[in-house]
């Protein structure tokens, strides 16, 4: 030490550390020197006490560390996969505007390797892990298939970091092995002594299995659970919802909670053959009958004129939202939950198409077929969903129901995968790309064959009319990550640019250009990705 003072011992290292803060000339250093010695004197003083307390500190007896993880039995990533993930890992996008060439956006590509990587049951590499949970961090929807990627491993990290305590959460049981049908006991226990993530994870997890000893666990306690977590609970009945659920369901409609009560309604009224189902279609078909007398036949309404206890009981809601009829809103909430099946009877026995057809007098249409819609989306019913969308060429392009993009998405998802591309597709060979966002997002990954082509046809429409593409880098960003990656070629003569048309936007053709080389190139590494991923002597898939 070279200081010429000391600092008394024992001194206070906090009255050290504020005086070093404040500065000797502010404040009288607890030293004996002064003026332009006191900073050094005060450092001094300060490196004797750090030795000082130090020194005096007792060892303590050393922490037992974790436990090791448990192996993962999963076969390894191939080594180009392995390096592949690393690299979408490390790949940081930019923040700031302006141009985003043609090098491929790779974050967005990471849940399509994810979903692919988690098909073929590969092991996530140990070092990667650190950085795979920070961007499931960042992103809840990389969450779901990050964790299984990682598998328990993840887990085992997350009780050391408390910035990845989300993986604990998202695990049902928080990482425990939940018990089974098999063991009773530790179920009771579990459900009975588990605080409510977990019974929540324990009550869906056990529905999976076996529906009904999931019932029967959720009625042992039933009447003593607080409403909002009724309601948690009876929302886990929608997997595997069956006939065998309509007494629990029917008992829940004169539960406390209007919520609860709603719910169960909803439910019930999924399943045709329900009571509640049959009570609903006696209250909707009394409302709606088929006016012969006219040149054409014409559906005609008289909507409910009051919501009677009755109602209530069934889930309807008595009160209409602001700018809403009572009557109107009344008799939305009869069609919607009664069976489809029963408005051909109703009807004249006509077909969902014959029945849509029909002109609805007194303004009700718009009403009545929304109701249809709903009771098309709640009850998955494909023949419905196809006369409520109508044809995709039709000038409305949505058909008389669906009043807006997200109600047709809605019917779109009933139907299944090739209908539903078949269907976007002439409706983007019709409309253009401008409405299609939505629907495309209901459409199965990759895009079937026609599909793609007609967005890549829509987009060259769109290049062609001299606008730029950012107008349409919603579709373009969902082509990269959407269209088959054998498609790649076919982009080929897009990707050089054209002769702009007098009345272009300035510079617009060489934008087209760059976005669709980003767009082939990205296809193009997809295709390298699924590669890397396939099981030797396998075929990978998209």
């Amino acid at each position: 030490m070279t200081s010429t003072s000391t600092v008394q011992a024992g001194h206070a290292w906090e009255e050290l550390v504020t005086t070093a803060l404040l500065g000797t000339d502010r404040r009288t250093p607890p030293v004996s020197a002064s003026g332009r010695e006191a900073p050094v004197a005060l450092l001094d003083a300060a490196a004797v006490e750090t030795v000082r307390r130090r020194a005096g500190l007792r060892p303590v007896r050393a922490a037992a560390g974790p436990q090791p993880a448990a192996p993962d039995g999963r076969p390894p990533l191939p080594p180009a996969a392995a390096r592949r993930l690393a690299t979408l890992l490390t790949d940081r996008p930019g923040t700031g505007g302006g141009r985003r060439g043609t090098a491929p956006d790779l974050m967005e590509l990471l849940p399509q390797w994810l979903a692919l990587a988690n098909r073929h049951g590969y092991a996530a590499p140990p070092e990667t892990l650190p950085a795979l949970l920070d961007a499931a961090r960042g992103r809840t929807d990389l969450r779901t298939a990050a964790l299984t990627f990682a598998g328990t491993r993840a887990l085992w990290l997350a009780r050391l970091n408390t910035d990845w305590r989300f993986a604990l959460r998202a695990a049902p049981g928080g990482g425990s092995a939940l018990p089974g049908p098999d063991e009773p006991e530790r179920v009771r226990r579990l459900w009975q002594e588990g605080l409510f993530a977990e019974r929540v994870a324990l009550l869906t997890a056990l529905r999976a299995q076996d529906a009904p000893a999931a019932r029967e666990l959720l009625a042992s306690t039933w009447s003593t659970e607080r409403a909002e977590d009724r309601l948690m609970f009876l929302d886990s009945l929608r997997t595997g919802l069956e006939a065998a659920d309509e007494p629990f369901l029917e008992g829940a409609l004169s539960d406390r909670s209007r919520n609860v009560r709603s719910t169960a309604a909803e439910l019930l009224s999924a399943l045709p053959t329900s009571a509640l189902a049959g009570r609903m279609a006696r209250r909707a078909t009394a409302c709606v009958a088929v006016d012969r007398t006219g040149d054409t036949p014409t559906i005609v309404v008289e909507a409910p004129h009051e919501c009677d206890p009755g109602m209530e009981r069934d889930g309807v809601q008595p009160k209409a939202p602001a700018g809403r009829g009572e009557r109107s809103w009344w008799l939305g909430q009869l069609v919607e939950a009664a069976p489809l099946d029963a408005w051909s009877a109703r009807l004249g026995g006509r077909s969902p198409e014959e029945v849509v057809a029909l002109p609805v007098a007194d303004d009700w249409q718009a009403e009545l077929h929304g109701a249809w819609c709903r009771a098309a989306v709640r009850q998955r019913d494909p023949s419905w969903s196809r006369a409520l969308l109508g044809a995709p060429v039709t000038p409305e392009a949505g058909g008389p129901g669906a009043v807006s993009l997200a109600e047709r998405a809605k019917l779109l998802a009933t139907l299944d995968a090739d209908e539903r591309a078949e269907w976007v597709a002439g409706f983007i060979g019709t409309h253009g790309l401008s409405e299609a966002f939505q629907l495309l997002g209901v459409c199965d990954v990759p895009w079937a064959p026609p599909l793609g082509r007609a967005v890549v046809d829509a987009l060259d429409i769109a290049r062609d009319a001299g606008s730029y593409p950012w107008s349409f880098s919603g579709v373009m960003g969902l082509a990269e990550r959407c269209l088959d990656p054998d498609e790649a070629a076919r982009l080929e003569p897009l990707t050089a640019a054209t002769e702009e048309p007098e009345d272009a936007a300035p510079g617009a053709g060489g934008y087209w250009a760059e976005a669709f080389q980003r767009l082939a190139t990205t296809l193009r590494l997809r295709a390298t990705m699924r590669a890397e991923l396939a099981p030797p002597g396998g075929v990978g898939a998209s």
